[in-house]
């Protein structure tokens, strides 16, 4: 048994991982100072003795009594109502946060796996997105108090495993979606579903041409585990290859909801990017992982959770 501590853990990524570790016989520390969540998505998990609660913010540094064995770093706001709510905060939460979880596994020498962004490629001028891409991030954006924190923290993983030797791992995130997801959290899939759920009004931003790759949760755990307990390092990109747009995304919501919701237009946001696709032959390669949950599969389960809980 391995004793692992997640930041962010009773997030909507984050609570899946730990749900994920616990079934695999470790024990799990969470850390979360429920910024973005209420605690409701591991409320079950208290139940296990091999799970433990902190709440912690992680830009402070945080001593646990225990040794680590591993660190998976997952504590950020993910969606931009919540990340630009408080930019300065959630560029701390990247960057300090990430030092106090190096100093964290340096003293314990725990493998530490950072979950970093598909935001770190900005609006692509490649499409697909490969991890060589340097990216294209406005840094004097709306945006970059998330783009550039998670850019910044790739380049402290990467100075520590330099400087320190610290056994390192970086996973890329694309857009993820599935049960768990905070309904008010302003992510697209759960803004129109909700939408389509109450006969709204569902809002596509720009003329809904730019596309998205959607990885239902499941598929993302296991690319996520499957990444830390390996040799290679990264970074490396996690995600969903099938490319939809976002109009396709709300046709599809109002379809499986049998909603008599409209399409209506609104402005495009500062930066949104018009493209996002990963390109996933390094995960195929070095973690024989793909997703295998389609879309359609995905948003309808996605829609089966909110109905169950809203």
């Amino acid at each position: 048994m391995k004793t692992i501590l997640v930041t962010g853990g009773a997030g909507f990524v984050g609570s899946h991982l730990c749900r994920k570790l616990l079934s695999m016989g470790e024990k799990v520390i969470c850390v979360d100072n429920l910024f973005t969540c209420t605690g409701e998505n591991i409320s079950d998990l208290k139940k296990n003795e091999n799970f433990s609660f902190i709440k912690h913010d992680i830009t402070e540094p945080l001593d646990v009594d225990e040794k680590i064995d591993q660190i998976y770093n997952f504590a950020c706001p993910a969606s931009p109502p919540f990340y630009q709510e408080n930019p300065v905060w959630t560029f701390k939460t990247s960057v300090f946060g990430i030092l106090n979880m190096l100093e964290l596994a340096k003293k314990n020498g725990a493998r530490i796996l950072q979950a970093s962004t598909s935001e770190v490629y900005g609006d692509p001028l490649e499409h697909p997105q490969k991890e060589t891409y340097l990216g294209n991030v406005n840094c004097d954006g709306i945006r970059a108090c998330y783009d550039e924190g998670k850019r910044s923290a790739e380049t402290l993983m990467f100075d520590y495993y330099r400087m320190y030797k610290t056994d390192i791992r970086i996973i890329r995130i694309f857009n993820t979606y599935g049960p768990g997801m905070n309904p008010i959290d302003g992510r697209v899939v759960s803004n129109f579903v909700l939408q389509a759920m109450k006969n709204e009004d569902i809002t596509v931003y720009g003329d809904g041409s730019q596309t998205r790759s959607f990885c239902y949760v499941s598929d993302l755990v296991e690319g996520i585990v499957k990444m830390m307990n390996q040799d290679f390092i990264g970074p490396v990109n996690l995600g969903n290859p099938g490319e939809f747009t976002i109009l396709e995304l709300a046709k599809k919501a109002i379809e499986f909801t049998g909603s008599t919701s409209k399409i209506i237009n609104m402005e495009l946001p500062a930066d949104d990017p018009k493209l996002r696709k990963p390109d996933i032959t390094v995960a195929k390669e070095k973690l024989s992982w793909e997703p295998i949950i389609d879309l359609d599969t995905g948003l309808k389960e996605t829609i089966k959770y909110f109905k169950d809980t809203i």
